[in-house]
Parts: structure tokens; C-alpha cells; sequence
């Protein structure tokens, strides 16, 4: 089989990416070593996606966004952290991005359909679900892939699309910087008795961090991180006492909770690719960079990021030029890097900082708190940040 793309993982980035080739004329292959069924029909899997203004504008562009049942998408208007013992904390506001919303919450598994649904019936995708990738050897100008069943597929690009503990990074010889937090993030939705005014919280307390993503009604997605050792007696707990403990853990702030479907639990790792290319092949999505979620944004990096290598491949490709060229790819690297490493380093500065426990940082942390509270221009840069409008 000989195509001019093959992309390896029919997640949101390896689909996206293939939606935003969609009429290029360039012909697509979408593999995935999951069942038809789990790319088709994803369950729900506890995540709710924090979406920024300009990955709202890319899911518009590529026709998502209007497949999402409006009931299922949320309006975020602030957001909050709060550290520790402190009732206050830093509050920013949609105003100081200027804005009517600092972006929208939508579950994972609806934009995964949604992206299915759509490349589904692009003529020029063939999608190969079921299908393993066991090796990758460059040959001429392209490479070919080896499936399970002895199968064979030669492309000019391959697109690594599979998870930021992705095999296709490996068998490329990219190397990535890991690190594994020790943590584990529990995910599920709960009903409360007071309203969220549809304020997101990010709540470092002292031997957990706990967040709250306002959902519509007096719903949330409630996110809780702890100790391997810790969450494995939270995950021990039926429906009724796990809303106990998490109205406990939110310290009745949002009155008397109770569970609303499945609970979901999942290992804490960053990962950051050493190059986001190499001969003949990029990095998408979470095999480039796989953020902590502290700061919502992996997925907008992600959807952002394939956004610029279809910018560069398309812009290739009307010019004539060879698509998987490595000045075609290396322009998407430095671009995508450029926006990447800032909230990477970021990223990981926030959580070393605020879940360090001991007497010295519990200082630093609410200090940082507190003067970041008292300086608008601060706000609005974290604001626009957050909105990227």
C-alpha cells in the first residue's frame, strides 16, 4: 500500500491532523492498533477538555465543533487557585482577558467521535484500525512501515499521532525527557448543592491537589491528585462514600456531593520530545509534548501544533515541493517548539513549586499568591494565556 501520508494514532491529534488535510489531494492512512469499535464509538473517559479561543477557532474550521451537542459543552468564565489553608487566592477573571468567557469545557470522548465521524468519510483516508506498528525503515524518498499480519505501507511523511509514550517515537530513534510525578489523577463528575457561577478551581492543598471544572447545572468534573498508595483507598470506596469523601476533601465549600457515571484513574507523566522530527517524520499531539494537566492546556498544544504541520505540509504541497522534506518539517519544529517549551518549563515550575509541602514553600507558594493578586497586568497576561484570544 503506498500513500502519501501515514499517520500513526486515531486520537485527536493523528484525526485532526487528517481532517485538516481533508481536499489537499494528498492520499492518507490512519493507523491504529485499537478496534474499529473503540475509534468509532469512544466511551467516555472522564476527561473534560479545557478549550482556548483559538482551538475553538481551529475545531470551527475543521467542522467539529458544530457536531457537539451544546448541552455538553460548558462555559468557563474564571478560574481560581487557591493553596493550602488559604480561603483566598488568585481569581482570573474573564474580564481581565477581555473576554465573555475564558474558553469552554468539553468532554475528550465527544471530540474524539466527532473527528472520527468527519475523517470517516474523507475520500482519501484510509483508515487501518486493529493494526499494530512493529517497524519503521526508511527507504529512497519515504519510509515504510511494517503492520501486524506482515502487512507493509509506503509513505512519503510519517506522522507520529500514538501517545506520549509513543513506540513510532522510539522506532525513529527521538529520544524524549520523561518524568514521572509519583501521582495518580482520579477524574469523574459529581453533582453539588451549591452553584460552581461556573468558576474553574485549582486548589493545591497540603498532600493532595484538587480541581473543579464547572459543568452545566450544579454539576463538575472534580479532578483529584494523590500518592499511588493514597488513591488506591479512594479508588477502594463505592459511589456513596467516595461522594463523602470528596465533599470532605472540598471541605463542604460546595455543600452535599453525589457520584454521576464512572470514575476514571490515570498516571501522572510529562514527556517532551528531544526533536519533534526526523528524516521523513514529525511529532503530533502527546508524542511531542505530553503535558501535566495543572495548566489545561496539552490538548490546545496538541490540536495547535498539528494545525502548524498541515500549514506546512499543505504550503509544501502547492508549491510543488517535496511534503516530507526536512525544511518543510523543520519548520513546523521550530515553530511548534517555540510555542511549546515556554509552557512546558512553566508548567512543570508550577508544580514543583506548589506541591512542595514542606514549611518553606507552603510561604513561597501563598506569597506568590497573594502579590500575583494584587497586580492586574499580571492577571491579564495569565488571562490571555488561558483565553489565547
Amino acid at each position: 500500500m503506498n500513500v502519501d501520508i501515514a499517520i500513526v494514532g486515531a486520537g485527536p491529534a493523528g484525526l485532526c491532523f487528517a481532517r485538516s488535510l481533508a481536499g489537499s489531494g494528498l492520499s492518507l492512512a490512519v493507523i491504529e492498533k485499537q478496534p474499529l469499535p473503540a475509534i468509532s464509538g469512544p466511551a467516555f473517559d472522564g476527561r473534560e477538555i479545557a478549550l482556548t479561543h483559538a482551538s475553538r477557532d481551529i475545531l470551527q474550521r475543521l467542522g467539529l465543533w458544530s457536531r457537539f451537542d451544546p448541552a455538553e459543552v460548558s462555559d468557563l468564565r474564571d478560574a481560581k487557585v487557591i493553596d493550602g489553608d488559604n480561603e483566598d487566592g488568585l481569581l482570573v477573571s474573564a474580564a481581565d482577558g477581555r473576554s465573555g468567557q475564558l474558553g469552554w469545557l468539553v468532554p475528550n470522548h465527544l471530540i474524539r467521535r466527532a473527528a472520527y465521524d468527519l475523517v470517516s468519510t474523507q475520500a482519501d483516508v484510509e483508515l487501518l484500525a486493529g493494526r499494530g506498528v512493529r517497524g519503521v525503515v526508511r527507504e529512497g524518498d519515504g519510509v515504510v512501515l511494517s503492520l501486524d499480519g506482515d502487512e507493509h505501507l509506503r509513505a512519503r511523511l510519517l506522522v507520529a499521532a500514538d501517545s506520549r509514550f509513543s513506540q513510532v517515537r522510539r522506532m525513529l530513534g527521538i529520544g524524549a525527557r520523561s518524568y514521572d510525578h509519583g501521582k495518580r489523577m482520579l477524574v469523574a463528575r459529581v453533582a453539588h448543592e451549591r452553584p460552581h457561577h461556573r468558576v474553574a478551581w485549582e486548589w493545591f492543598d497540603y498532600g493532595q491537589t484538587l480541581a473543579l471544572l464547572p459543568l452545566a447545572g450544579d454539576r463538575s468534573s472534580v479532578v483529584l491528585t494523590l500518592s499511588p498508595q493514597e488513591m488506591a483507598k479512594v479508588e477502594a470506596l463505592d459511589d456513596a462514600a467516595y461522594a463523602a469523601d470528596m465533599q470532605r476533601r472540598f471541605r463542604d465549600r460546595l455543600g452535599a456531593m453525589s457520584t454521576i457515571g464512572t470514575r476514571h484513574v490515570y498516571p501522572l507523566v510529562s514527556v517532551y520530545a528531544d526533536r519533534f522530527m526526523a528524516s521523513r517524520a514529525a511529532l503530533v499531539g502527546d508524542a511531542a509534548v505530553g503535558m501535566h494537566p495543572v495548566t489545561a492546556h496539552g490538548f490546545n498544544l496538541g490540536l495547535q501544533g498539528q494545525a502548524k504541520l498541515a500549514e506546512a505540509v499543505l504550503q509544501a504541497h502547492r508549491d510543488g515541493r517535496d511534503i516530507g522534506a526536512d525544511a518543510v518539517l523543520a519548520q513546523y519544529q521550530r515553530r511548534h517548539h517555540a510555542a511549546a517549551w515556554p509552557m512546558y518549563a512553566a508548567t512543570r515550575l508550577v508544580v514543583r513549586v506548589f506541591t512542595d509541602d514542606r514549611r518553606a514553600a507552603r510561604g513561597l507558594r501563598g506569597a506568590i499568591l497573594r502579590v500575583s493578586n494584587r497586580l492586574p497586568p499580571f492577571r491579564r497576561a495569565i488571562a490571555a494565556r488561558l483565553t489565547q484570544a
